[in-house]
């Protein structure tokens, strides 16, 4: 199927540009290039006031320029901290419609809880009051991935990451913190160990530069932190609110059964249980050979009624204990999808034989924990 450049595709689905290259999301960012500039962040040349496209009487594609590339989310951008060269990502959020994000951030992110080796949610690294709008806040944040990109090569390394993200949201829990909203889309990895040259923020399997591609190395030579993020729904309570009840709210997993019961309030933190396990079910368990073993503990978490399902707690002391019973060899087993190509399958087993006969030459753990958790 012939895919159409991103910029033209955007244009035949309505987001025309502003007759200067810039989708309409964008000209915010533009508009606010000063500021940030003066708040200590650079935006990419696309997004100067005096931009001129690098492509003008040229006969080179916009796409194949690093200016061309475009940012088709209106509330997110990239950007270099001045200081140092980090590279962040700045999320605008209207208080208005998220009146509790920046706070729930700020408390996840301040003092001894910043540096609790429990705690994976998303650090952030500033939060700026855009000067022309009252409603509109601006939080900074490191620079992340999809926590699957690139993808898992053994089962011990996707138990890794469910580790760190049933001990994320147990964190959260502790500090009486319910995400509402933990699916799919809301799990991401600091990209820096296997990432240590960086790669660029949109066009991600390219470099930083937007010259070569962006190289890698995998997740067992080189452990990866894992955060949860968006606190768009997210509450946060007082022990004497606890349990508390919370009318039936719709985030990106609309399956939960107690929201199909009826539109009563209910306590939070179940839920929360039910979504990271039916995050697991749909996402791996259905997806790839090697896991069944966790179906019986994930089927707990999923169960219809909330009050039967086990708190954070129970699912974090019963997950360890699965853990300690596997054995290193099904640790360093390959992680293969039920629908994979027999062919492809063949060439994946004897280069994941290869690699694992150097893991184990070279010591490598078979659960990759970062050293600084």
């Amino acid at each position: 199927m012939l895919e159409l450049p991103e910029s033209l595709a955007a244009i035949l689905d309505g987001e025309e540009d502003d007759g200067e290259g810039l989708l309409p999301g964008e000209v915010f960012w533009r508009d606010h290039y000063m500021w940030l500039n003066e708040c200590g962040y650079l935006l990419r040349p696309r997004y100067r006031p005096d931009w001129v496209p690098s492509w003008t009487k040229t006969k080179k594609w916009p796409e194949s320029c690093e200016d061309g590339l475009l940012q088709l989310d209106s509330d997110l951008m990239d950007g270099e901290r001045k200081s140092d060269g980090k590279v962040v990502v700045f999320k605008k959020i209207s208080k208005s419609r998220h009146p509790y994000e920046e706070e729930i951030g700020r408390f996840l992110s301040s003092g001894p809880l910043a540096s609790d080796p429990h705690n994976h949610c998303v650090p952030i690294i500033d939060v700026l009051q855009v000067p022309d709008d009252d409603d509109l806040t601006i939080l900074v944040m490191p620079l992340l991935r999809k926590f699957k990109d690139p993808p898992f090569d053994t089962i011990g390394e996707v138990l890794e990451f469910f580790r760190q993200i049933f001990e994320g949201l147990q964190f959260m829990h502790h500090h009486l913190v319910a995400h509402r909203d933990c699916m799919v889309l809301n799990y991401m990895m600091d990209p820096t160990a296997l990432y240590p040259r960086h790669f660029h923020p949109v066009e991600t399997d390219r470099s930083r530069d937007f010259k070569s591609k962006a190289k890698h190395y995998r997740r067992t030579s080189h452990p990866v932190s894992y955060v949860i993020i968006d606190f768009g729904i997210s509450r946060r309570y007082q022990s004497s609110e606890m349990p508390p009840l919370e009318p039936p709210i719709l985030g990106g997993d609309k399956s939960a059964p107690e929201f199909k019961k009826s539109a009563e309030p209910c306590n939070p933190f179940p839920t929360d249980v039910y979504y990271v396990g039916n995050f697991i079910r749909t996402c791996f368990l259905e997806v790839y050979h090697g896991l069944e073993f966790m179906r019986p503990f994930v089927m707990d978490m999923v169960q219809d009624d909330p009050e039967k399902r086990p708190d954070m707690d129970a699912v974090v002391d019963r997950y360890a204990e699965l853990l300690t019973s596997r054995r290193t060899r099904s640790l360093r087993g390959r992680l293969a999808k039920k629908r994979e190509n027999p062919v492809a399958g063949i060439f994946r087993r004897v280069s994941h034989s290869i690699r694992t006969c150097i893991y184990i030459a070279r010591g490598y753990n078979p659960l990759p924990t970062p050293r600084a958790l």
